[in-house]
């Protein structure tokens, strides 16, 4: 390792290393004496030996015992080794961010050439990384804080006069490149692990080395999903100008995910080309739909609130009237219209929700289910977003006017697939620490919330191909000759701005999403032809894999 990145090391982490005996007595008054004057803990005056005890030894949590055993051994390490040795097993595994340990794979990833060849100002920004690898992350949101920091570790290098002004100034002016962020696989779906394990933990956990996190990804569907969506949305772009769409999959049974998609391709550049992420594209690879997006659900919302009807008593075989009809004022009108303009008369509940007609569903909301209840029986089923007051959404919410997330929908349709169960999904099975103890185990506990012969009815509809034909056809993408029994619901809001196919059987329940990061309408597209083959392809092959 070049002389210059050890400098840096102990300018900006332990100026005195050569000098003490494993702890450094100054630095640890100083300390004490900011942290009483701050009233927080904001230093801990651990020096690099201290660090190399803790990250190898201990963990992170802040109790005095710990804190004793950290300054017991670092005075052993100091006693038995020189400090040359210490100082290279500190540097050979301190994290450096993204699962990055050790100078030599920091070096190797973000700038693509080994760390015997590093240059001053690459050095600086390493050890400025130390300090917060999360944080300072060069391909995080704080790269100007990172940047700021670098010119700090420079500035402490010429202070102890390891380097002079000159090669100071220097190394501040030189423009820094980073590889690109390495391919990850699942990448959607290991960041919201992380996001999972920095909400349980905080983000100092996942810099404590040797951790095994098991999660409950399916690879093989994973892959099979990716590939599924990534192929739809190339021909989507082209015939409805849909430019992303996203996936997600999960064990009924046990809220595991199996699968999850968050755009078309995490690696590919923002489409159009030249548009700015954060406003106007229709496609942003790095923003992950499925578990951060919020959308219009459409007709897909509509089985919440048939199923808060039939707790009430109707079933599939009441009479709903499929008419013309003014749900508002005459001054302020709304006559919600079905999808192919015409009006039926009096249909069963059963057809009206299989071919998605909106008059009755609009009905069944306000004679039958109730808008409150309808609400508050799709937050027990796992809709999160649903928070503002139910005028806010009015009528229109059965046809899909409150916003969504896909994991959200996924996870509450498990709820009619599995009997009446409310499992919160999850993608962590269980956290080893290095000695292999289990630190966490995913047992999450079944709520019903829902009757299971409400469920029962729901799937018998939702699966019945006779009661969807008239509107969707006899064959179409929705329909399985063979068991077992998939039940399934398409969903498309208004000018075709999203589209949406939710379905499951008794062991998986998959959900798709296509459209526009910048809500831009598809084009003559509804949910059954943008969404629904890539959640019939990955459906097929979950079925001929496990059945």
């Amino acid at each position: 390792m070049p002389d210059f990145l050890k400098n840096a090391v102990i300018a900006s982490e332990d100026s005195n290393f050569y000098n003490h005996f494993g702890l450094d007595v100054f630095g640890i008054l100083r300390s004490i004496k900011v942290n009483i004057t701050s009233k927080g803990l904001y230093q801990g005056g651990s020096t690099i030996t201290q660090q190399l005890i803790r990250s190898t030894f201990l963990t992170n949590e802040k109790l005095a015992e710990r804190k004793i055993k950290e300054w017991i051994l670092a005075i052993e390490l100091d006693r038995r080794y020189p400090k040359d040795q210490i100082l290279e097993w500190y540097l050979n595994q301190v994290p450096f961010g993204i699962n990055l340990y050790g100078a030599q794979e920091a070096s190797l990833a973000y700038f693509q050439k080994p760390i015997k060849d590093i240059t001053l100002a690459e050095a600086s920004l390493l050890a400025a990384v130390i300090q917060a690898p999360s944080y300072y992350s060069p391909y995080g949101r704080n790269l100007a804080g990172l940047l700021e920091k670098k010119d700090y570790v420079l500035e402490r290098m010429e202070k102890e006069g390891y380097i002079t002004k000159e090669e100071k100034e220097v190394a501040q002016k030189e423009e820094l490149t980073f590889n690109k962020l390495p391919k990850t696989k699942a990448v959607h779906f290991t960041q919201y692990v992380t996001q999972q394990l920095e909400e349980m933990y905080g983000s100092n956990f996942l810099e404590i080395k040797g951790l095994k996190i098991y999660t409950t990804l399916d690879w093989e569907l994973q892959q099979f999903a990716e590939n599924a969506v990534k192929e739809k949305v190339i021909s989507n772009r082209i015939n409805y100008n849909a430019y992303n769409a996203a996936l997600v999959a999960i064990n009924p049974k046990n809220g595991e995910i199996l699968a999850l998609v968050g755009s078309a391709d995490p690696q590919e550049e923002p489409l159009p080309k030249g548009c700015d992420p954060a406003t106007n594209c229709k496609f942003t690879p790095s923003y992950n739909i499925a578990t951060q997006a919020t959308r219009g659900p459409g007709s897909a919302f509509k089985p919440f609130v048939y199923a808060e009807a039939f707790r009430k008593g109707y079933d599939d075989k009441t009479i709903v009237m499929d008419e013309y009809t003014n749900f508002g004022t005459a001054q302020y009108p709304y006559t919600p219209q079905n999808y192919d303009g015409l009006f039926r008369g009096p249909v069963t509940i059963r057809s009206a929700l299989a071919q998605s007609l909106n008059i009755p569903a609009v009905k069944v909301l306000k004679d039958l289910a109730g808008l409150e209840d309808s609400i508050a029986l799709s937050k027990k089923m796992g809709i999160t977003t649903l928070q503002k007051d139910s005028s806010f959404y009015g009528l229109p919410l059965v046809l899909g006017s409150g916003d969504v997330k896909l994991i959200d929908m996924v996870s509450a349709y498990s709820v009619f697939a599995n009997g009446g169960y409310r499992i919160e999904p999850s993608p962590i099975l269980r956290i080893e620490d290095s000695q292999g103890n289990i630190i966490y185990q995913n047992n999450k506990t079944p709520r019903k919330v829902l009757e299971t012969n409400v469920c029962n009815l729901m799937t018998d509809i939702l699966s019945d191909n006779a009661a969807r034909a008239p509107l969707f056809g006899w064959n179409s993408v929705l329909y399985f000759q063979e068991p077992p029994k998939v039940a399934v619901k398409t969903g498309t809001t208004n000018n075709s701005v999203d589209g949406w196919t939710v379905g499951y059987t008794k062991d998986i329940c998959i959900g798709t999403w296509s459209g526009n990061n910048d809500r831009t309408p598809m084009q003559g597209a509804l949910g059954g032809i943008s969404a629904a083959p890539i959640w019939r392809a990955v459906m097929q092959k979950y079925i001929q894999d496990n059945y």
